[in-house]
Order: C-alpha cells, then sequence, then structure tokens
C-alpha cells in the first residue's frame, strides 16, 4: 500500500480567517488532523483555530503532547511516540495534516518533528503549507510598516544577551521580538536607553480573541503570555 503523505499546515496567527485556501482544503481532504495537545486538557492554540472549518466527528484527532522540559532523554522518548503516532496512520495510507499556529518553516514545533521523521521514516513524503506568523500579524494589526525601500527588518528571540540585542537594534530599522516574556524589564530597560521606548509596541495573542495591545507605559513587570511579540520600529 501507499505511504500517506504528512502535511505541515501554518494555520495564522490567531484569527480563523487567517487562513490560507490551501491550508483549508488540506484540512477538508485530510482524513486524519495532528496538532500540539496541552497535558492539561485545554485546547491548543492551533486546535481552535481550525475547529471552525472540521467536524471533529468525521476526523481522526491526534492530539500529541510535546513537554516543555530540557531533558534531553524525555525530549527524544516523547518526541518519538509523536513520530510513531503519525506513522501509524500513513503507513495505512492515510493522509496526516499537522496544524500549527503561524507558519510550519518558522519557529515551529513541526520543524522537529518533520526532521525526526526523515530520520525515522526517510520514505514518507512531507509536504508544508505556508502560513502567516505572529509578526506579520502584529505588523498589520498595529499598522506597522516593517520594512520599505532598503529597510532592514530582523526577527529575533528575545534573550538575556542585552549586548546582543542592542546590536541587533543598531543594525536594523525594525525588529520583531519573540519570546519577550522572560527579558521583559530588561529589554524595556535598554530601549529607553537607547531611546526607542517611542517607537516599541507588545502584542499578545495577536489576532486572536484573545488579543491584547499593551500600552508601553504598562508594560514594566507585566506577566506577558508566551505568545507575545514586541515590535520596535525606528
Amino acid at each position: 500500500m501507499t505511504l500517506g503523505t504528512l502535511y505541515g499546515l501554518g494555520v495564522g496567527p490567531g484569527d480563523p480567517e487567517l487562513i490560507t485556501v490551501k491550508a483549508f482544503r488540506k484540512l477538508q481532504e485530510c482524513p486524519v488532523i495532528a496538532y500540539p495537545k496541552k497535558l492539561k486538557g485545554s485546547k491548543s492554540y492551533a486546535h481552535r483555530i481550525v475547529e471552525v472549518y472540521i467536524n471533529p466527528s468525521e476526523k481522526n484527532m491526534l492530539g500529541l503532547v510535546f513537554p516543555m522540559t530540557k531533558d534531553e532523554k524525555t525530549l527524544n522518548v516523547e518526541w518519538a511516540k509523536s513520530v510513531e503516532a503519525i506513522y501509524k496512520y500513513l503507513e495505512q495510507g492515510q493522509d496526516v495534516a499537522f496544524v500549527t499556529e503561524g507558519d510550519p518553516m518558522l519557529f515551529s514545533t513541526f520543524i522537529h518533528l518533520m526532521k525526526l521523521m526523515k530520520e525515522m521514516h526517510p520514505e514518507v513524503q512531507i509536504e508544508t503549507v505556508a502560513g502567516i506568523s505572529s509578526f506579520n500579524g502584529s505588523a498589520n494589526r498595529l499598522g506597522i510598516a516593517l520594512a520599505d525601500g532598503d529597510d532592514h527588518v530582523a526577527m529575533v528571540p528575545a534573550t538575556e544577551d542585552m549586548e546582543e540585542m542592542r546590536r541587533v537594534l543598531e543594525t536594523h530599522d525594525a525588529v520583531v521580538f519573540i519570546k519577550v516574556a522572560k527579558v521583559l524589564d530588561n529589554l524595556l530597560d535598554l530601549l529607553e536607553e537607547m531611546n526607542l521606548l517611542y517607537g516599541t509596541h507588545v502584542v499578545t495573542k495577536v489576532t486572536s480573541d484573545e488579543e491584547i495591545i499593551w500600552n508601553v507605559d504598562e508594560l514594566r513587570g507585566a506577566e506577558l503570555n508566551y505568545l507575545s511579540c514586541m515590535v520596535v520600529r525606528k
């Protein structure tokens, strides 16, 4: 029997309408929908987006748990379980759509899943469908042009290395920081020092029904959700 195809579907930053026609078609066609599943049982971000377009009773819904830990042994075991869970359907000739918020090839869970599938089952055909990322969504919701003409733009995971963050800010016209929650106050100090707070904006869960657009004056000491972006435009 011919193996099924594994599709990585980008389903956008939060608003269910920000999904491509191709991703919509694949959701209709694929008999198996795989999605990141939260341990506490609440629906994942991607799951909430796609449930607008599918009837779960007509699909095999495959929830996969990806533990938030740095323990390599635990990670290897759990990731391998997810690959094998997907492969059980693929070897039956069924296509599987793995849904991920944003774009599947940009800071997504699908990237490691794809690499591991290629290692464990290199015979499996894998295709991805591009999605709108949170940095695109943030720029449009804020009405900020990220690039024009010869502008330089960077998208950077925020880290504790403030000298590196300074270098990025100095050498680009616009910077989108992701994963800002853990270093928020340090980053605000740096931006204030560089006189860039006037061009700083933060959005949480952009375009979703839980979206928060923060006032920069209220950010210091705030506990941001992991799905938050900081946009800095000179």
